[in-house]
């Protein structure tokens, strides 16, 4: 995962020299709440500060940004803005994008200082944002004493989840630090069915089988970070970031067949285990230093992050017993050098330009045997891709006066990918070019009306998942709803002209109404399809594989509201109200109507929020709903999911200022999730159990 810079405060002035004494001055001043600094932004910004990332005490970041406007959750940490995941949502930690390979929750809520919706790039951001940006800057040292310990107690099913976040932040000598460790337990329980159906008119062909699941999964989480800053004179300061992470889980599987199958089954029953070690380092350095009239910024990072996992797997078929070993190791390595130039010119202008290089490379080593012996040649080798990135960008904001602002920019990009596969090495070259333009105006210079527009390029890359050449065996039958799955180094980057207009009105006591309309048109579309591959051996397999596959449009309106009753009536209780709804719709030119939408985009989602306050209590809830829908991946080929539901309240009580208890609840609805996979005449569908969770938080001040 990568880390970078948090904004700073202004350099402060240095003493004058024929001062007698220096004495320590505090300055104090009263933080722009969200909402203004939203108002204030000339790019369309949304701000979620530390009071709404507490509200629920979640322990995951998805769990907060599932409750955004336009944002989805799906696993728990693919985030989704709207309804665009895989690489079209851009997420930035301190101004640096998250690496892939990584989950987003290994960065703890209690690290985070603000998180930032961006609907639209910008030049300084970068351009990898189609649907979007969210941008994450952790807590900086504030040069005050804190020692803070969380404990919390959750429940999910018949699972226990303990967790422990302790923080500190203090000065020793000439260094401000800030400390973090943070320790959980999530395990978990789950039942799932898998329902196969293939109607091919051969009755050799047919089969209507049910396969129920069990499955226990239980790890260990152990995350320490560390910010080490020291200050300079005159407004000089350098900080390092080192981040270190060790995740160890083991999961237990085992499945049968229900009675009543026909067509035959490949089993009768299952059972499977799978032991991963999950590790990663990272070490970012900043400086910045005032250089002429502005400040210029240099920043450097180094990862490294290893999965290693090996499942072990037995199918039984009356008296015999097939064996399967599975060992896998994926290993990434990246580096990134930013320099960065800011200057204010005159009292109008803030121009910003820079320069970036970025390297990434993962390794993946397999070995793939069944009952001993290689399942195939093509499965069980060692691969290898590699990103080269470098880039340069110049961006100036400036108000054309009282009522207008812009924010324009230009950046440049160029991309070296390399993939090994089975056919050999293959490089790819490609420069993308991503002009930017932003637009604010207001009616009258104080208005609380405002509208905005945004012109931008920007595009998708595959990541290097997606780009090695590796294969991975499907167990069982091999079939189109079964398809082993492939790696292609020869994905090219899907490039997207976007148009984004919103009308805001913000209330006297903080509130704020919003209306916004977006398109995206894309090419080079980026999507797995399952065809019938020819194997070395002779013999063909189904094959799920990325490809590119042309033209592609998306729009969409997304409406927002959040208010205090009190604004809106004097004798209102102290409630607050949040509601936000997103409406989409989408086209993949070369596929055939009806559902030829974009892969997993759903037609909206709705958010319904209240937060009340007696006295030392807070209570609130939130009711999120997003529609289920059917997407024709290909002349053959479709995907169908059910409508999500859920529920999630949470109670806080401040006891004394230095201890509070919270407790929240989380998918009170509990409703099933259903998903189906249809490639010609197959379908397998698989229902999944879900249980409310439960979380008892105990946080007090040493």
């Amino acid at each position: 995962m990568a880390w970078a810079q948090a904004p700073v405060a202004a350099p402060a002035a240095s003493a004058p020299a024929s001062a007698p004494e220096i004495q320590d001055v505090e300055i104090s001043g009263q933080r722009q709440s969200d909402t203004e600094q939203r108002r204030r932004s000339t790019a369309s910004k949304i701000v979620i500060g530390r009071e709404d990332i507490e509200r629920f005490g979640s322990t995951s970041l998805g769990d907060i940004l599932k409750r955004l406007p336009g944002v989805t959750v799906q696993g728990g940490s693919q985030v989704r803005m709207r309804g665009l995941g895989g690489g079209y949502t851009q997420i930035l930690i301190d101004g640096e994008r998250v690496q892939a390979g990584l989950s987003l929750d290994s960065l703890d809520p209690e690290q985070v200082e603000r998180i930032e919706i961006l609907r639209a790039p910008t030049a300084e951001t970068g351009a990898r944002a189609i649907a979007g940006t969210i941008s994450i800057i952790t807590r900086e040292n504030r040069r005050r004493r804190m020692n803070d310990l969380k404990l919390t107690l959750g429940h999910e099913g018949d699972a226990w989840q303990p967790r422990a976040a302790w923080s500190r932040e203090d000065q020793w000598g000439g260094m401000d630090y800030n400390l973090s460790l943070i320790w959980a337990a999530p395990d978990s329980a789950s039942d799932s069915l898998l329902h196969t159906v293939n109607t091919d008119p051969d009755p050799s062909l047919g089969t209507d089988r049910q396969e129920r699941i069990h499955t226990d999964a239980s790890s260990r989480v152990l995350h320490a970070r560390a910010r080490l800053q020291w200050r300079g004179q005159e407004g000089e300061q350098f900080t390092l970031t080192p981040i270190l992470g060790w995740i160890p889980s083991e999961n237990t599987s085992s499945s049968h067949m229900l009675p009543g199958a026909t067509g035959g089954v490949p089993y009768d029953r299952s059972a499977a285990s799978t032991d991963t070690q999950v590790n990663f380092a990272r070490l970012n350095a900043t400086w910045r230093r005032p250089v002429g009239p502005g400040r210029l910024e240099w920043q450097g990072s180094v990862g490294r992050s290893s999965v290693r996992s090996r499942t072990l797997r037995q199918e039984w078929l009356g008296r015999s017993v097939t064996d399967y070993d599975d060992e896998s190791q994926t290993q990434g390595r990246s580096a990134r050098l930013q320099w960065k130039y800011s200057v204010l010119l005159g009292e109008d202008h803030n121009l910003v330009s820079g320069l970036e290089w970025e390297r990434e490379r993962r390794t993946e080593e397999r070995t793939s045997l069944e009952n001993g012996v290689p399942a195939s040649t093509d499965f069980g080798a060692n691969y290898q891709a590699q990103v080269n990135r470098v880039a340069g960008y110049v961006q100036d904001e400036w108000s054309l006066s009282r009522q207008w602002a812009a924010h324009a920019g230009l950046r440049g990009e160029l991309l070296q990918t390399r993939g090994d596969s089975a056919d050999g090495i293959t490089r790819n070259r490609s420069e993308v070019w991503s002009p930017m333009l932003h637009l604010l105006w207001k009616p009258e210079p104080r208005s609380r009306d405002q509208v905005r527009l945004s012109l931008t390029r920007s595009y998708r890359s595959p990541d290097l998942g997606q780009l090695t050449g590796a294969s991975w065996s499907s167990k069982g039958t091999n079939s189109p709803t079964n398809p082993d799955r492939r790696g292609n180094p020869d994905l090219r980057p899907e490039l997207a002209t976007g148009l984004d207009l919103a009308v805001e009105h913000y209330l006297p006591q903080g509130g704020m109404l919003s209306v916004s309309l977006f398109e995206r048109r894309l090419s080079d579309y980026i999507r797995t399809l399952v065809t019938a591959t020819p194997q070395a051996d002779g013999t063909l397999r189904y094959v799920s594989q990325p490809l590119n596959q042309g033209r592609a449009t998306t729009r969409g309106i997304e409406m927002e509201a959040k208010f205090n009753l009190r604004s809106v009536w004097a004798n209102a209780p102290d409630t607050d109200l949040r509601f936000n709804l997103s409406l989409y719709r989408s086209r993949v030119d070369g596929v055939a109507g009806p559902d030829n939408r974009l892969d997993q985009q759903a037609d909206g989602t709705l958010n319904i929020g209240v937060d009340h306050k007696i006295g030392s209590v807070m209570l609130g809830g939130n009711y999120g709903y997003t529609p289920g829908y059917t997407t024709r991946l290909s002349d053959n080929q479709w995907a169908v999911r059910n409508d999500r539901r859920s529920l999630d309240v949470y109670a806080q009580w401040q006891v004394r200022p230095d201890m509070r208890w919270r407790l929240s609840a989380s998918n009170l609805l509990a409703r099933d999730s259903e998903s189906s996979s249809i490639v010609g005449t197959e379908t397998a569908t698989t229902l999944a159990s879900t249980a409310p969770q439960w979380r008892l938080q105990l946080e007090f001040k040493l």
